[in-house]
């Protein structure tokens, strides 16, 4: 039993140990050309299945043509997300004009 118990700790700790960041881009028109830059936060509940609040990159473009948006998972978003035990998983959006 005990020998049980510390398999599933490592197995729980190696999980957390493999998880990483991720970054998704992509350009609108040009792309970024001002160089200015918003950011919002995007929060979902049980690992990502429901979300609660998302961004819209269009809206954060403010009606500019060209612009470039990054969504990611950061260091600090995965690190609530650990705290949380995959309750509450946020991400970032930015969007650069």
């Amino acid at each position: 039993m005990k020998k049980l118990i510390v398999s599933l700790v490592c197995i729980f700790v190696m999980m957390l140990l493999v998880t990483s960041c991720f970054t998704h881009t992509y350009s609108v028109g040009k792309g970024a050309q001002t160089g200015l830059e918003v950011t919002k936060k995007n929060y979902y509940l049980i690992y990502g299945l429901v979300p609660v609040t998302t961004s819209d990159p269009t809206q954060m473009s403010g009606g500019a043509s060209d612009y470039t948006v990054t969504h990611e998972w950061t260091f600090v978003d995965g690190f609530i997300s650990a705290i949380t035990c995959g309750i509450l998983n946020p991400t970032t959006t930015t969007v650069k004009k």
